[in-house]
C-alpha cells in the first residue's frame, strides 16, 4: 500500500484531536465511530491502519511533552512528516493548550474503590525510541504538561497515599502485621529531597525505598525524575522500587520496577548545567 498522503495525515490529525479534546474534557465519544467515518475520506485504508496512525500521533504527542489520547498507546516508528503536521495543528489551534492545562492542575481528584488483589499489571515493554523520533526543540505549545502533570501535588500526593496503603495492606495479607507499622510516607513527613516517597518493609524486614509516579493517562506514559532520586536509585539499588501508578481515576493499577532508575528505563536528558 501506497505511504500516506498529506492531505489524508491532516485528515486524521484533525479527527484524533477532535477526540483528545473530548477525552481532556470528560465528554464521551466512540473511538470505531471516528474510525468508520474517516474510511470513506481515505485511499484504501483499512481500521487497523487508521489505528495504527492514531498510535503513531500519541507518540509524536509525548515526545512534545502533552496529553494523548489513553486508548491508542504510542508507536513511535513513524515519520517525519506525521509529527510536522501534529506540529502545524497544535501552532493553528493553540486554544488546545487550555484543555492540556485543565488535565494537568485539576485539583478535584475522585479515587474509585480499589481492589488491592487486582491493582498490580506487568510492566510495560521497554520501546525503543529510534533517532528519528527525539524530543522536540520546536513546539508551539512551551510548557510540558506531561511533567506539569506529575508536578501536579494534589495527584502526587494522592498516588502516594494509594501506595503507602497498598503496601501496609500487602504486609498484613502475608502476616507482617509488625511490619506494616513500620511503614512510613517520607515525602509527606520529611519533604522531597530524600529521593524516594514511601519507606517500606521487605518481607525479611530490611528497608524498601519506594518512588511513586502517578498519572491519569496509560502506563506507557513518560515520566520524570531528579538528579537527587537518580543518585538514589543507584545508591540503593538493590532495595530501590519505582511504583507507576496511571489511569489514576478511572481505573488505577500501577506496576513496579525494581533497580536503579537508569537502568529499569531508558532515559533522556532534558536539562543541563553550565559552569564557566
Amino acid at each position: 500500500m501506497e505511504g500516506w498522503s498529506n492531505i489524508e495525515v491532516e485528515l486524521i490529525v484533525t479527527d484524533y484531536f477532535q477526540m483528545l479534546s473530548k477525552e481532556l474534557t470528560s465528554i464521551p465519544y466512540k473511538k470505531s465511530e471516528h474510525r468508520k467515518n474517516l474510511l470513506p475520506l481515505l485511499e484504501n485504508r483499512s481500521e487497523g491502519s487508521i489505528e495504527f496512525k492514531h498510535q503513531n500521533i500519541s507518540a509524536v504527542l509525548i515526545n512534545l511533552g502533552q496529553p494523548y489520547i489513553k486508548g491508542y498507546l504510542p508507536r513511535f516508528n513513524y515519520q517525519k512528516i506525521l509529527e510536522e503536521i501534529v506540529i502545524n495543528y497544535l501552532s493553528e489551534n493553540l486554544s488546545i493548550e487550555d484543555k492540556f492545562k485543565h488535565f494537568a492542575d485539576k485539583e478535584k481528584l475522585t479515587l474509585p474503590i480499589i481492589d488491592f488483589k487486582k491493582i498490580i499489571v506487568e510492566p510495560p515493554i521497554n520501546q525503543i525510541i529510534s533517532e528519528q523520533s527525539p524530543f522536540y526543540h520546536r513546539s508551539p505549545i512551551k510548557i510540558n504538561y506531561l511533567e506539569r502533570e506529575q508536578n501536579n501535588s494534589k495527584l502526587g500526593k494522592s498516588g502516594e497515599e494509594l501506595i503507602l496503603q497498598y503496601e501496609k495492606w500487602n504486609l498484613i495479607q502475608i502476616g507482617k502485621e509488625n511490619l506494616a507499622q513500620q511503614v512510613r510516607w517520607i515525602s509527606k513527613e520529611e519533604g522531597d529531597g530524600a529521593g524516594f516517597d514511601i519507606l517500606s518493609k521487605n518481607t525479611n524486614g530490611t528497608d524498601k525505598y519506594v518512588e511513586v509516579k502517578t498519572t491519569k493517562l496509560g502506563k506507557e506514559t513518560p515520566f520524570f525524575f531528579t538528579r537527587n532520586e537518580l543518585l538514589f536509585s543507584q545508591n540503593n539499588n538493590s532495595n530501590f522500587h519505582l511504583y507507576r501508578v496511571f489511569n489514576f481515576e478511572s481505573d488505577a493499577k500501577f506496576f513496579t520496577k525494581a533497580g536503579s532508575l537508569d537502568n529499569i528505563c531508558h532515559s533522556i536528558p532534558m536539562s543541563y548545567k553550565g559552569y564557566f
